[in-house]
């Protein structure tokens, strides 16, 4: 794909088949992991063409949000909830890391572009942190947790 999509409707129906067709498709984080993986590419060529030096900000980037898609397909691999829960943390972590990033470059992509680019992450975190939860299973938590303390003689 060469032309910067303009909307997520419009960059699905240009999609290949064989990627729509797809089990993972299915998979909402990864739809929109993908589409943000798409408008990093446009966004990682503005920063490289500044005059800022903004190379090492678009490799972090790129690396970053091209790695919540590819965790999620990961982890969507997986046979046990837990192995899928790990990547899907991973895609988490690395979601986290892509707002950071935009932040970061900001001054050149602009503000409308940027908190666009966190919405969209937001929503995909919001959606991981479920899944990571439902594959995860019971999990101790603090407030739940029962220590004793054995008196020592």
């Amino acid at each position: 794909m060469t032309s910067k999509p303009s909307s997520f409707q419009g960059w699905v129906e240009k999609l290949p088949k064989s990627v729509t067709s797809d089990p993972l498709w299915k998979v909402r984080s990864y739809q929109l992991a993908l589409f943000s993986a798409e408008l990093a590419w446009s966004d990682t060529r503005k920063l490289l063409a500044s005059k800022s030096g903004m190379k090492g900000i678009s490799d972090q980037l790129y690396r970053a949000v091209g790695s919540v898609g590819a965790n999620i397909a990961e982890g969507y691999s997986r046979g046990y909830p837990k192995d899928r829960a790990r990547f899907y943390e991973f895609a988490l972590g690395s979601a986290r890391e892509s707002k950071h990033w935009y932040l970061m470059s900001r001054e050149i992509l602009g503000a409308a572009v940027v908190e666009d680019r966190l919405q969209r992450l937001t929503e995909i975190i919001k959606l991981l942190t479920k899944m990571t939860s439902e594959n995860r299973g019971r999990t101790l938590s603090e407030e739940a947790a029962e220590y004793k303390i054995e008196e020592q003689e």
